[in-house]
């Protein structure tokens, strides 16, 4: 029997609505076969752009229900969450944009040359879409990582049907959403059947292993996350999992950086640690700053912006019992003060605050500090010289990323040093900057070593559809056979590259 999907109110924890119920094995295989079933509707790329930017302009018209959806479900507020559709609208219209250009078919075109040893055949490479994608919204962007969301839009633009695991903090809004997804490409001319949601744990489980899906986004926690992916790779037919699973995103201060505007890096840190109740992906959750005066200094200008923070409600009541308890559990640990305590607040909000550790007495025993804690506070390392702060970067898995505060002197061989140092670490690497908020940019990539994702894929950027394609090369072929693109005459002048040649 299944379960009812209510919307949950996180400021007072109480049930909103009645959105749907929880989708069995059954009501996943009819959604799954029904979007294979359409995935040749999207073949045609210049209905594919357009169903993206129909999507566009309908959050942009319903604009005000979204975004009053979305703050009764997740406490982000309707400043944030108008800038996230904002986002999401834009990253449409991009992708859409890119399915016009079609450079990211990515096709090469070799002549055949008998002249050659071996003689070369004739050679046509492009992409295709992998078939159906499982997208598995997050709980902190109900919109830009959610069912309208990059997976989706870059998904829909490599020409793969959709199906979304909704995440339970938002289901309303997940469903409103899709109803107007799907009415966008209903006036666009396609079957409704490319977009879809369903809801439940179990739902989710089902679509992995669904063997007509090919392949998932996943945005989430490294638990939940590395459950799905073992289970995509134990399928009898093992499908890609591009899943983005957990970040420490370490912060690296140097004395010089510290010496010359202490202030602002702390109030900078505090800004960026508390941003959306610090629920986001690449908060900074590992701070170096050198011991001392100049440290002193960012420490207090840290203390005195945390501690203005007024208290926040979190996504949900799961995740706000948790953060409590992680932040009591960090301040445990020996050799840790708590300058600013975080933790709770009220009966539904949470306070914002840092720990501290001397990197001396960093040892085995404090491996906690090396976790992601999803919520308000941060870890600041106390170095006294470059090997502390290295041997604690030593012990960090992979990272979405890793930022390096230098002076304006410092431009010399000993700061490129320090950025090779960090490079290993993260898919994003900074500087003099901090890493909450990922520009939408065709040069953007938000992935990063194990832990942070699954794959080396970004899920940001023009880049992120390729994750949802494969190549095929055709050799020797009859023109007239041929998709268009791969033609001699190129009649929608797409990007190639002939006989090493850039074209169009």
């Amino acid at each position: 029997m299944t379960a009812p999907v209510w919307s949950v109110d996180p400021r007072t924890g109480k049930n909103r609505e009645h959105v749907a119920d929880e989708a069995g094995a059954e009501e996943v295989d009819h959604v799954v076969r029904a979007a294979h079933a359409v995935r040749g509707a999207l073949a045609d790329r210049t209905l594919r752009s357009a169903l993206l930017r129909a999507a566009a302009d309908l959050l942009d018209e319903h604009a005000e229900h979204v975004v009053e959806a979305a703050d009764a479900e997740t406490a982000l507020g309707p400043g944030r969450l108008s800038g996230e559709l904002a986002r999401t609208t834009y990253q449409l219209r991009a992708f859409a944009k890119a399915v016009d250009e079609g450079g990211f078919l990515d096709i090469r075109i070799d002549h055949a040359d008998a002249g050659l040893t071996p003689p070369r055949p004739d050679l046509r490479r492009w992409k295709v879409p992998l078939g159906v994608v499982a997208v598995y919204s997050a709980s902190n962007f109900p919109l830009a990582f959610s069912v309208p969301g990059g997976d989706t839009a870059s998904a829909l633009a490599a020409g793969c049907p959709v199906v979304v695991k909704a995440h339970p903090d938002h289901p309303a809004t997940s469903e409103l959403c899709a109803a107007l997804l799907r009415r966008a490409a209903a006036e666009t001319g396609l079957p409704e059947e490319v977009v879809a949601v369903v809801h439940g744990f179990d739902a989710g489980v089902e679509l992995v292993r669904h063997p007509l899906v090919a392949a998932a986004g996943f945005t989430g926690s490294i638990r939940g996350g590395r459950a799905l992916f073992d289970a995509a790779a134990a399928r009898p037919k093992p499908i890609p999992f591009h899943g983005e699973l957990g970040s420490l995103n370490p912060v690296l201060v140097t004395e010089a950086a510290a010496a010359e505007r202490a202030e602002a890096i702390g109030a900078g840190l505090a800004g960026s640690l508390t941003m959306g109740v610090g629920q986001f992906c690449t908060k900074p959750g590992l701070v170096l700053v050198p011991e001392g005066e100049p440290g002193e200094r960012l420490l207090k200008s840290l203390t005195a912006a945390v501690s203005d923070t007024e208290p926040g409600v979190m996504l949900d009541a799961r995740m706000r019992d948790a953060f409590v308890a992680g932040v009591a559990a960090r301040a445990q640990l020996p050799g840790v003060d708590s300058p600013v305590t975080a933790g709770a607040g009220s009966e539904h909000t949470v306070s914002a605050g840092y720990v501290t550790v001397p990197a001396a007495g960093f040892g085995d025993d404090h491996g906690l500090l090396l976790e992601e804690c999803f919520g308000p506070v941060t870890v600041v390392v106390r170095y006294t010289d470059a090997a502390e702060a290295l041997d604690v970067l030593g012990r960090l898995e992979g990272n979405l990323t890793a930022t390096l505060h230098l002076a304006e002197s410092e431009r010399g061989a000993d700061a490129a040093a320090l950025l090779a140092e960090l490079t290993p670490l993260a898919g994003r690497v900074l500087v003099d900057g901090w890493p909450t908020g990922v520009a939408v940019a065709p040069a953007q990539h938000h992935g990063g070593p194990y832990p942070a994702t699954t794959s080396t894929s970004t899920s940001v950027g023009g880049t992120a559809v390729e994750r949802w394609l494969r190549p095929v090369a055709y050799q020797n072929a009859p023109q007239e056979l041929l998709p268009e693109e791969l033609r001699d005459a190129n009649p929608h002048g797409v990007p190639r590259l002939v006989d090493g040649v850039r074209e169009g």
